[in-house]
């Protein structure tokens, strides 16, 4: 079995630690409900690709917007980070927003009308069975 690679520590100590600065520490009213689904951090440390989802928003204006905001508060969470986890170099932050998640309910839903509908058409059937008995 490997061990966990550095950069997967990082990246998770990083998820966590975002999670709660952004919830918390930036209050900037146009900012939604931002999870941070993800981090992927490089090999070298220098970048860290933070990945967030909005509760219920899937506009893509509303995306962009929150996307911005995160942006420009990059540098706050940065310093907030540095003095939170010990690490000679805290990766600079890019945000990305998340669509798996979306993509999750939209597949989902899909599959729940699939259901329906061959529920729907299977009870059809069943009655124009029993008529011909």
């Amino acid at each position: 079995m490997r061990e966990f690679k550095r950069t997967d520590r990082v990246a998770d100590q990083l998820q966590q630690e975002l999670a709660v600065l952004i919830q918390r520490e930036i209050k900037d009213p146009r900012l939604g409900m931002v999870t941070v689904s993800g981090v992927n951090v490089s090999r070298d440390l220098g970048y860290a690709d933070v990945y967030v989802t909005l509760l219920g928003d899937d506009d893509a204006e509303r995306i962009k917007e929150n996307l911005a905001v995160l942006k420009r508060a990059a540098g706050f969470l940065r310093s907030q980070i540095a003095q939170r986890i010990k690490l000679r170099h805290v990766p600079e932050l890019r945000f990305h927003y998340d669509e798996s998640v979306a993509r999750g309910h939209k597949l989902s839903s899909l599959i729940d009308q699939a259901v329906e509908s061959d529920r729907a058409r299977s009870g059809n059937d069943d009655t124009s069975s029993e008529d011909e008995r």
